[in-house]
């Protein structure tokens, strides 16, 4: 039986025998394959295996020799998300059949709208996929060891799952009757209508802040809003923040959204709709960080995660695996200062 091992975000690795490392590793050659680093494709995980099949079958299955599944361990990182799952998948079911089919490419494609940040706003998150795999991997009270185990278990399940709706003739952007019939799918689908309660909690106890952010392209900015939220409630806060209307000032929806959880993991993101990136921002937190662990006599941590992939061109903002310096309050402060403009 395939092994799986979890292992810290941006975690570097070299390629090994009968070893697959997925979404992490720092570099996209045959055996390990991830998007988070400079050099890469503007693709996730899910949609380079697709575009580029060798990466998985030069490694495992040269010559067109069978792969033995049984001897192979797969590495990814701590708490798999749809990228992740869907990678596992794609590359097992690869090893499996030795070439890539439609279905796999459709697959593939969703998952990078997913991973991207681009669903459209305007579809009903408990017809998709992405939120449903949520709804399923929320609320988990074990172990961190056993959530990775469970999220790969439900993960897969889940893929082969919407493969075979997809096979069908199913269409799996949006369509709330591909979980119809299945009462643990179902219930799910609930679970994020209800989530959207939980949201409007998080937005009334949250920070908003007018920001002006960077444009895409590099040549002016563009006034967003904000949203500064602390532990939050909903899993899906983000989709609800984006597509928010009545208290986003602009009317367009929260283009900015920092969520913090605990003083120690801080998330920032931008929509990317809304073309505006946070280019240079990191640059100020990884500063920021230095000083103070040099003032206080700590050692020098891992940086901060600043999005700098052609993929996500940073649009994202991710604290150290390891932990911040920084209390929660001079990390606003530095975002809005980056966004006085």
């Amino acid at each position: 039986m395939t092994a799986f091992a979890f292992v810290p975000y941006g975690q570097p690795f070299d390629p090994a025998p009968n070893r697959l490392v997925l979404d992490v590793g720092m570099k996209t050659v045959p055996g390990v394959i991830d998007h988070h680093h400079p050099e890469a494709e503007p693709e996730c995980t899910a949609s380079l295996i697709a575009a580029q099949p060798s990466l998985v079958l030069d490694h495992l299955r040269p010559g067109g020799k069978a792969a033995d599944l049984d001897a192979l361990t797969i590495v990814t990182h701590r708490l798999p998300d749809f990228d992740a799952v869907a990678s596992i998948f794609l590359s097992l079911r690869l090893l499996e059949t030795g070439c890539l089919d439609p279905i796999m490419a459709k697959i593939a494609a969703y998952t990078k709208l997913v991973d991207s940040a681009s669903l459209p706003s305007s579809i009903d998150l408990s017809g998709t996929p992405y939120a449903i795999l949520r709804a399923l991997f929320a609320g988990a009270k074990k172990e961190e060891e056993a959530v990775n185990a469970d999220r790969i278990a439900e993960g897969l399940k889940f893929m082969r799952f919407l493969y075979a709706r997809a096979e069908e003739g199913y269409e799996i952007l949006e369509n709330r009757a591909l979980f119809s019939g299945i009462d643990r799918y179902e219930r799910a689908a609930v679970k994020v209508e209800k989530d959207h309660s939980q949201y409007l909690e998080d937005l009334a106890r949250g920070r908003k802040a007018a920001l002006s952010l960077p444009t895409t392209d590099g040549r002016s900015r563009k006034a967003v809003d904000g949203l500064f939220v602390a532990n939050p409630w909903s899993f899906l806060l983000k989709e609800w923040a984006r597509r928010e209307r009545e208290e986003a000032p602009l009317g367009r929806g929260f283009g900015f959204l920092m969520t913090s959880f605990g003083q120690e993991r801080h998330i920032l993101g931008v929509d990317p709709a809304q073309r505006v990136n946070l280019r240079g921002l990191g640059t100020i937190l990884n500063e920021k960080e230095k000083r103070k662990r040099a003032a206080s006599g700590s050692p020098e941590g891992r940086p901060w995660y600043e999005g700098n992939c052609p993929f996500f061109d940073y649009r994202i903002i991710d604290s150290p695996q390891d932990g911040t310096a920084l209390d929660r309050d001079e990390i606003v402060a530095a975002v809005l200062e980056f966004g006085s403009g």
